[in-house]
């Protein structure tokens, strides 16, 4: 066990004092009780809430709708500025291939 010696404003030492008094535990176990309690809200998983995930969701429709569409003027323009590389030595001929045809389906849906 460590210790840790803790200096506190008298009004928050007195109100740890009744909250462990009326939990019948020392203050000592009660403070330890606090800490604990908020460390492990940094670790637990909270689900959000239905309604907060429509609302992210229509705020994202609105961004994109703001932001609208690229011509195919401009991609191409876009993708003329690009940088070529030279794939890796993994990716063969036949790989770079499909995953050019995924591409190509994906851009048709």
């Amino acid at each position: 066990m460590s210790r840790l010696t803790l200096r506190l404003p008298e009004t928050l030492h007195q109100q740890l004092i009744h909250l462990a008094e009326s939990e019948g535990v020392s203050l000592n176990q009660y403070i330890v009780y606090a800490l604990t309690r908020q460390v492990a809200l940094a670790y637990t998983i909270h689900t959000t809430p239905v309604e907060e995930i429509n609302q992210q969701q229509q705020a994202f429709q609105a961004l994109l709708k703001e932001l609208g569409e690229a011509s195919p003027s401009e991609v191409k323009a876009v993708l003329d500025k690009r940088e070529i590389v030279q794939s890796e030595e993994e990716l063969n001929p036949e790989i770079v291939a499909r995953f050019q045809q995924h591409i190509r389906n994906a851009s048709k849906a």
